[in-house]
C-alpha cells in the first residue's frame, strides 16, 4: 500500500494539487493586470515624452497649432452664423403676410427696376386686378424721398403714400407706440417708421408722437421737365413699433392723396399690394397677373420667395467660406507634417538611442502618433472657443435684410446659433485630420535603424 501511495504522488498523469489549481487560477488575473499595468504606464510615458516634445518647440507647435486653430475656428463660426441665418429668416416669413404680393411695373432686380415702365398703373389696372379670381384686396402705393428736419436734426426717408388703414395687411404685426393714432383723413399727418424714429446708433429718438417735422422733397415739373424742391410741414401722429418688414420700418407713411398732391403724380401709382384671399391662391393670383400684362411688363414679387432668395445667397456664401475653412484646416494639416517631418529629422540621435536601449517600432511609432493627436486636440478645441467668439463679433456687423421682405430695425439683428453636433463634427475633424497628418512622419521615425541613427 505504500509503495501504491508513493507512485501515485510521483506519477505525472495523476490528477493535480487543488492547492496548485488555485495559485494557477490567481495567476492568470495577476498576469492580466501587470500587462495592463505596464500597458498604461506605456501610455502615460508617450503621453509625457510628447507634451514634452512640443514644449522644447514651443514657437513651432504654437504656429502648428494655430493653423488648426484658424480652420476649425471659421468652420464653427461659419456654421453658427448660418444656422442662425436660417433661424431668422424663417422668423421673418412668420412676420410677414403671406397672402401678399408686392407688384411692379416692368422687371426689377436686385438693385431695382431693369427698363423703364411698360405699363401705367392707374385707378383702371386696380380695379382690373381686384377683379381678379382669388384676390381679397388691391393696395396701390406712391413711392418719394423725403428730408426729414426735426429740431434741426436731419433724416432721409422712403415715402409710402396709400392708405394707412392698409398697413395692417401687409404687416399682420403691425403696433403702434403709446399714444399714436392712425389717421387717414389727415393731410397734415404722417406714421414714422421705427428705424426712422429710432436711428440706429443714436441715443435718443429723432421724433416723437405729436411733433411737427419739416418735410423737402423734389418733383418734375409737368409742363417743363425741370427738377424743383418744395417744403411741408407735416405732424407725427404714429411711430410705428418694428414690424420686421424693411420697406415698412425704414418709411414713412402719408396718406394716398397727399402723396399724389406732392409729387405730382396725376394718379399714376408706382406699385401696389395685392392681397389673396389666402396663401393657397398666391401661386394662381401670381399666374393672372403676369397672363394678364405679360411677365416682361410687370414683376410679381412675394415675401415668401424674398426670403427663400435670401436664403439661398446666404447658405451658397456660407458653403464658399466653409470651403475656405476646410481648405485652411488642410494647410494646418500640411503644416503637422512639415512639423513632425523636421521634429523626426532632428531627433534621429533621440530616436536612435531609445531603439538602442530597447525601445520598439511600434513605441516610436505611438510617440509621433501622439504628438500630431496633441496637436489636433489641443487646436480643435481651441478652434471652439475662437469660432464662438468670432461669430458674435461677426455677427455685430452683419447687415439686415433688404427689399420688401428684409428685416428692419432692432429685428434685422442676426445671432448665431451654435448646434452641439456640429462643433462635435468639427472638432473631430480637426483630432482626425491631425492624427491623418502624422501618419508619415511616425512611420519614417519607427522605420529608422538605430545604428544608422546612432551615426549621425
Amino acid at each position: 500500500m505504500g509503495l501504491r501511495e508513493d507512485s501515485l504522488k510521483s506519477d505525472g498523469n495523476s490528477a493535480p494539487n487543488p492547492k496548485s489549481r488555485l495559485k494557477a487560477a490567481r495567476a492568470v488575473p495577476a498576469a492580466s493586470r501587470i500587462r495592463k499595468k505596464n500597458g498604461s504606464k506605456n501610455f502615460k510615458q508617450i503621453f509625457v515624452l510628447s507634451f514634452d516634445a512640443l514644449k522644447e518647440r514651443k514657437a513651432r507647435s504654437a504656429l502648428t497649432i494655430l493653423m488648426v486653430v484658424v480652420g476649425g475656428g471659421l468652420m464653427i463660426a461659419i456654421n453658427g452664423m448660418s444656422a442662425g441665418q436660417s433661424a431668422f429668416v424663417t422668423k421673418q416669413l412668420n412676420f410677414l403676410a403671406p397672402n401678399i404680393m408686392f407688384v411692379s411695373s416692368g422687371q426689377h432686380g436686385f438693385r431695382g427696376p431693369e427698363g423703364p415702365p411698360t405699363i401705367i398703373f392707374n385707378s383702371e389696372v386696380v380695379n382690373r386686378i381686384k377683379s381678379l379670381p382669388y384676390v381679397q384686396q388691391v393696395i396701390p402705393e406712391y413711392q418719394g424721398q423725403l428730408q426729414l428736419n426735426a429740431m434741426g436734426n436731419v433724416e432721409n426717408a422712403q415715402v409710402m403714400g396709400m392708405d394707412p388703414t392698409k398697413l395692417v395687411v401687409i404687416a399682420p404685426s403691425l403696433q403702434l407706440v403709446p399714444g399714436s393714432s392712425i389717421q387717414a383723413n389727415n393731410p397734415a399727418g404722417i406714421l414714422v417708421g421705427d428705424s426712422v424714429a429710432n436711428p440706429p446708433g443714436l441715443t435718443t429718438p429723432f421724433v416723437t408722437v405729436g411733433q411737427t417735422v419739416k418735410a423737402t422733397y423734389s418733383y418734375a415739373d409737368p409742363t417743363t421737365g425741370k427738377l424743383l424742391t418744395a417744403s411741408r410741414s407735416f405732424v407725427v401722429t404714429a411711430i410705428l413699433a418694428p414690424t420686421g418688414n424693411n420697406q415698412i420700418d425704414k418709411a414713412v407713411v402719408i396718406n394716398e392723396a397727399t402723396a399724389n398732391s406732392l409729387f405730382h403724380k396725376s394718379g399714376k401709382y408706382d406699385s401696389m399690394a395685392v392681397a389673396a384671399i389666402s396663401g393657397d391662391y398666391v401661386d394662381a393670383v401670381q399666374q393672372e397677373i403676369t397672363s394678364i400684362y405679360g411677365s416682361n411688363n410687370i414683376g410679381v414679387i412675394t415675401p415668401k420667395a424674398i426670403l427663400q432668395t435670401r436664403e439661398r445667397f446666404q447658405s451658397g456664401n456660407s458653403a464658399f467660406i466653409l470651403d475656405i475653412a476646410f481648405i485652411s484646416l488642410l494647410v494646418g494639416a500640411v503644416g503637422i507634417i512639415t512639423t513632425l517631418y523636421t521634429s523626426v529629422n532632428e531627433r534621429v540621435k533621440e530616436i536612435g538611442t531609445m531603439k538602442a536601449i530597447g525601445a520598439k517600432n511600434s513605441f516610436i511609432l505611438s510617440l509621433f502618433m501622439s504628438e500630431a493627436l496633441l496637436i489636433g486636440l489641443i487646436g480643435s478645441t481651441l478652434a471652439i472657443v475662437m469660432g464662438v467668439n468670432l461669430a458674435y463679433i461677426l455677427s455685430g456687423f452683419s447687415p439686415g435684410g433688404g427689399g420688401p421682405g428684409g428685416g428692419g430695425g432692432a429685428s434685422s439683428h442676426i445671432s448665431p446659433i451654435f448646434i452641439p453636433h456640429d462643433i462635435l463634427n468639427v472638432w473631430i475633424l480637426s483630432a482626425l485630420l491631425s492624427l491623418a497628418a502624422g501618419i508619415f512622419p511616425a512611420w519614417k521615425a519607427s522605420r529608422l535603424s538605430p545604428l544608422e541613427a546612432l551615426r549621425r
